[in-house]
């Protein structure tokens, strides 16, 4: 059976071997805010999307009831005026 080598670790290996990962990590870190920042742009973009479509709701909801209100005081005017003039009829006879 074969025997593998053994390596030995000196300090400066392993100096090395940490210098390595501290430079992967360090670029890990970059990547990482890179795509933070462009997900944080992404969430800017759907955030104005959605405010505008909110401003847009909002402003159909106040023409709506704007045409309600409208609406509501033509038909209680309408009535009371029907009502004058059902009240006037029957008086005047």
């Amino acid at each position: 059976m074969a025997v593998m080598a053994r390596e030995r670790w000196t300090d400066e290996g392993l100096d090395k071997a940490f210098d390595r990962v501290d430079a992967d990590l360090r670029e890990l870190k970059v990547e990482v805010r890179s795509g933070f920042e462009q997900v944080d742009k992404r969430f800017e973009r759907v955030d104005d999307k959605f405010n505008a479509m909110q401003r847009e709701t909002t402003a159909r909801f106040d023409a709506m009831q704007r045409n309600m209100m409208t609406w509501a005081i033509a038909l209680f005017s309408t009535m009371v005026s029907l009502d004058a003039a059902i009240l006037a009829a029957i008086l005047s006879t």
